[in-house]
């Protein structure tokens, strides 16, 4: 069942495809320099194409659809779930709604080999701008990552407050990963949380992380597929805030 995977919710572009569940996923992404402005229109469908002139990938092929929902930033969610609509819908192919943050939470756990003192829960943190981040947890069972506490946009402070209040959190066995990790380590460590080196590929959105949770999950209708944005896009909080001042 061969699958293409993609996600925009970032500043990245990753593109992955898996000709089956048994083999390694290929992947190709964009990651644009800091101070630039993400590329995902310029670059989702040139590293599509890419991964397809690959041995066996093709859209004659193709059996399912991956995409990231988010959360992450209003424009970048729309431009990738809009592709993944459009190919479902001239493909005839179902499509997988991926949560961004579980996939990073998936390569971390998948990263770091189950071991005697190793990490027991994972916490993925993107960085969600206007001093905010989107996070959620996920501990460590027998069967695989289990929900601990959903996704939520929160301060790093607020964040840092929830992790060290929550008594199944054991100091240095929880490890936070992704750009918002990143952005406030000092923040989050001061909670016991273990962050990775700046440079580990757990802080970023991969692709073929999505592939491993897309096997598993319910396929869609294109149209059943949406972003989940936690929160307001800033146009509209703007147009909000003008309102009340009328």
């Amino acid at each position: 069942m061969p699958l293409l995977a993609f996600d925009t919710a970032t500043r990245a572009t990753t593109v992955a495809w898996q000709s089956s569940e048994s083999e390694p996923a290929l992947e190709a992404r964009d990651d644009p320099p800091a101070g630039q402005r993400p590329r995902h229109t310029a670059c989702l469908l040139p590293l599509i194409a890419e991964l397809l002139k690959g041995p066996g990938a093709s859209f004659d092929q193709l059996e399912r659809i991956a995409v990231g929902i988010g959360p992450g930033t209003f424009t970048g969610l729309r431009i990738g779930i809009a592709t993944a609509r459009a190919l479902s819908q001239a493909l005839g192919v179902p499509l997988v709604g991926v949560s961004t943050l579980e996939s990073l939470a998936v390569y971390a756990e998948h990263a770091y080999p189950r071991a005697r003192g190793g990490p027991e829960t994972f916490v993925s943190v993107l960085d969600a701008r206007r001093g905010e981040v989107f996070a959620a947890a996920w501990s460590l069972t027998h069967s695989g990552l289990a929900p601990l506490f959903g996704v939520r946009a929160l301060s790093p402070t607020e964040l840092a407050e929830l992790l060290a209040g929550t008594e199944r959190l054991l100091p240095n066995r929880t490890l936070a990963v992704g750009d918002g990790a990143l952005a406030f380590r000092d923040v989050l460590e001061s909670s016991g949380v273990a962050i990775p080196d700046d440079d580990s590929e757990c802080h970023r959105v991969t692709a073929s992380a999505h592939c491993r949770l897309a096997w598993s999950l319910p396929a869609r209708q294109a149209r059943d597929v949406h972003p989940y944005y936690v929160r307001l896009p800033d146009a509209e909080l703007g147009r909000r805030a003008l309102i009340s001042t009328r």
